[in-house]
Formats: C-alpha cells, sequence, structure tokens
C-alpha cells in the first residue's frame, strides 16, 4: 500500500515513526460525462477568467475568497509557517472506553504502519497496550490542510486511524423525529424482538453490492452487442403499513421460512403449521356381533339340521340355501357398517331381521325334519315331501335375500 502521509505517534514521551494509509477503497463505477448526440466526451478544462485561456495544474495555486469577492493569495510557505504542532505529529490527548464514541462521528479509516525497524518495539507496545485496557486513544492530526480528530484502536496486529468529526461538525436532530407522541405496547415489543431473534447475526463477509454488479453485467450486455438486460421485477414492500402487529407477525413467518425455522411458527397464516388428527374408525365391535349374529343364526340351523336325525334329503337342501343366503346379507351389513358410521341402526335392525328369519326357517326346518323322519319307512313319501320342502323353501330364499339387498 503507498503511504499518504508520513509523520510520528506522540505517546507521552514516546515517539513513535509511522507511515499513514488508507484502510478503505470505493469500488463503485464512475461514469463519464458526453454529449448525448455524438457521444463526444464533455471535459472540464481549467480556464484563468482574465487571459480566457486554458492553465496547467503547476500554474495553479490556493487563494481564500473574501466576503467582498476578492481573493487573497494562500501559498504552501505560509501554511508551513503556522505554529501547528500536529502538523507532522499525531498527538495523543486521552484513553477512553470505545463506547464513549459516537458511530455518527466515525469518519475515514487510515492503517498505521511502524516507519523503519526502531518504531516497531514502541508501535508493539502501543497496540498491546491499547489491547489490554480495551481502551481507544482520541489524538489530533493534521492531513490535507486542516486538524482533524482521531481515535487510535487495536485491530489484531495493526493500529487503525479512524477520523473523527468534531462534535460542532454532528446536525443536532430536532426537526428529525416524529413531531407527534406516539406509544408502543408491549405485544409489538414482544414481536419486534422476535423478529430480530428470528434474523439473527450474519456474517458481514457475505453481504456484497448487488447494485454494482446489476451495472457491471449490463454494462458487458451491451459491450457484447445484447443490449440492456430485462429489468427487474421490484420487490413488494408491502406499501404502507397499516395494521403494525400484523406486518410485524407476517415479517417473523416470513424471516422463520427464510431461515427454515418453520416449525417454530405459531399462528400462521391459512394453511400453515395446521396439523390434521385422523378421526378413529370404529371399534368393529358391533360390526363382530352383526357377523356373529349372522353366525348364531347359521348355527341355529346347522343345529336345526342335526336335530333333524335321518331327514337330510329336501329339508337339507331349503336349511344350505337359507343358510347362505344369510351369509351374504350379514357379511353386507358388517361391510356397511365398518364403511360408514351413519347406517350402523340400519345394519343393526337387518342383523336383529334376518337372525328371525333364520329362526323360523329353523323351526320349520325342524318340522319338515321330524315329517320326514316319520315318513323315513317309505322312501316314495319321504321323496315326495322332500321335494316338496325344496320347492316352499326356495321362494322363501330368495325373498330373505331380496330383504338383505334392499336394506344394504
Amino acid at each position: 500500500m503507498r503511504s499518504i502521509w508520513n509523520g510520528a505517534i506522540s505517546f507521552g514521551l514516546v515517539s513513535i515513526p509511522v507511515k499513514l494509509m488508507n484502510a478503505t477503497e470505493n469500488h463503485s463505477l464512475s461514469f463519464r460525462q458526453i454529449h448525448a448526440a455524438d457521444g463526444g466526451r464533455i471535459r472540464y478544462r481549467k480556464v484563468c477568467e482574465l487571459e480566457e485561456k486554458e492553465v496547467s495544474g503547476d500554474e495553479i495555486g490556493k487563494a481564500y475568497e473574501d466576503a467582498d469577492g476578492s481573493m487573497i493569495p494562500i501559498t504552501d510557505e505560509d501554511l508551513a509557517a503556522l505554529p501547528l504542532p500536529t502538523a507532522k505529529t499525531i498527538e495523543i490527548v486521552a484513553f477512553v472506553p470505545a463506547s464513549e464514541i459516537d458511530p455518527l462521528q466515525m469518519d475515514t479509516a487510515y492503517y498505521l504502519a511502524s516507519n523503519g525497524t526502531p518504531a516497531a518495539k514502541p508501535y508493539t507496545l502501543l497496540r498491546e497496550a491499547l489491547r489490554r485496557s480495551r481502551k481507544v486513544a482520541v489524538a489530533k492530526f493534521a492531513l490535507r490542510g486542516r486538524e482533524r480528530l482521531g481515535m487510535l484502536r487495536a485491530v489484531d496486529d495493526v493500529i487503525t486511524l479512524h477520523g473523527l468529526l468534531w462534535p460542532d461538525e454532528i446536525r443536532e436532530p430536532d426537526t428529525v423525529a416524529p413531531g407527534a407522541d406516539v406509544s408502543v405496547r408491549d405485544a409489538e415489543l414482544d414481536l419486534a424482538d422476535a423478529l430480530m431473534d428470528t434474523l439473527g447475526d450474519v456474517d458481514l463477509d457475505s453481504l456484497h453490492d448487488d447494485y454494482r454488479e446489476a451495472v457491471e453485467a449490463m454494462i458487458a450486455a451491451k459491450v457484447e452487442g445484447g443490449g440492456a438486460s430485462a429489468p427487474a421485477e421490484p420487490a413488494d414492500t408491502g406499501g404502507k403499513v397499516i395494521d403494525l402487529m400484523a406486518a410485524l407477525e407476517s415479517s417473523v413467518r416470513a424471516a422463520r421460512k427464510a431461515h427454515g425455522d418453520e416449525e417454530g411458527d405459531e399462528g400462521g397464516g391459512e394453511g400453515e403449521g395446521a396439523e390434521v388428527t385422523p378421526l378413529k374408525r370404529p371399534s368393529g365391535s358391533r360390526a363382530s356381533r352383526t357377523s356373529s349374529t349372522g353366525k348364531s343364526a347359521s348355527g341355529r340351523a346347522a343345529s336345526g339340521k342335526a336335530a333333524s336325525g335321518g331327514g337330510r334329503g329336501g329339508g337339507a337342501s331349503a336349511k344350505e340355501s337359507a343358510a347362505g343366503a344369510r351369509k351374504s346379507t350379514a357379511k353386507k351389513t358388517a361391510a356397511s357398517s365398518s364403511a360408514s358410521p351413519a347406517r350402523k341402526s340400519t345394519a343393526k335392525s337387518t342383523a336383529k331381521t334376518a337372525a328371525k328369519s333364520a329362526s323360523g326357517k329353523a323351526a320349520s326346518g325342524k318340522a319338515a325334519a321330524s315329517s320326514g323322519g316319520r315318513g323315513a319307512a317309505k322312501k316314495s313319501t319321504g321323496g315326495a315331501a322332500g321335494k316338496a320342502a325344496k320347492s316352499s323353501a326356495k321362494p322363501a330364499a330368495r325373498k330373505t335375500a331380496a330383504r338383505g339387498r334392499s336394506s344394504a
């Protein structure tokens, strides 16, 4: 780095030779003025008003303009002869905590480097003293023709000098604050605190100048002949804030979403953060009872069959047909009960009807079986009775099946 000033730090009776270098640089893009009609450069020429001719830089001097417009010449020798002890010295006047320095006073920053080998020891001493005391040094120095106020502090292994504005150069903010008395509620402060906590810290090294990058991209597109790039849509900032609480809540939700913390989003917008609780299915006890009712009906029919003894001819086939119809009805009723809780009462009545019908048919089966047993000695008579029972059982089975389908 190129030094812009050479001098010394006055630390009591200790003098530390140093060189001053700029600690910052400007990356802003600069533009030239041109004649819009033909693209010609517009230049400012230094012209003497008396002779009406351009003069070079080595012919230009300094002057102070008096109130009446007259010019009072000031030479470099006049400035060097001033009794200014800070002309070549950074004079430390006090050591104070850094919190006492108003950030509004902060100005340009500079690096101070030790000038020569003999300056390394006192330079290191001052740096370590600043670091251990956790204080900054307030100093006065002269640069570019005027005396200035400065602050020295230790940054890593370097002493930095920050130019400070004089206290009378800071304007009073009397007319800047809101005129009307405004009160803030605790709930609004709580939301503001939540937003601050959500945004959290930031790595300053990750921040960059988006505007400068966009200008550079636009210039590159023009150089390549592609013309200007399409303008980006401006971000919707929401316009005028009407409801401060709603704006704060929306800001907290947006910040949590951007930081991947959607789990902690309480009271989210419509459809956000909602949990779906599945409804519990019926325990199946009623359906099983309905199914067991059908099974008990078929069981009673089976017991009727066992009680019939040897008469298994036409009565057996009638009971099998009726039992098959009852099983189908019971299955449909159980399926309907588990699928739709609203049809439980219908399924229950259907099961009761099927049970009554099964009981009646079991009784008729018993009667048919006993008559078939009495006619077991005469095979032809038993065969005729079986055929009659079979023909009379078929319509009954059809009616029972029809009732089950209609109720289902």
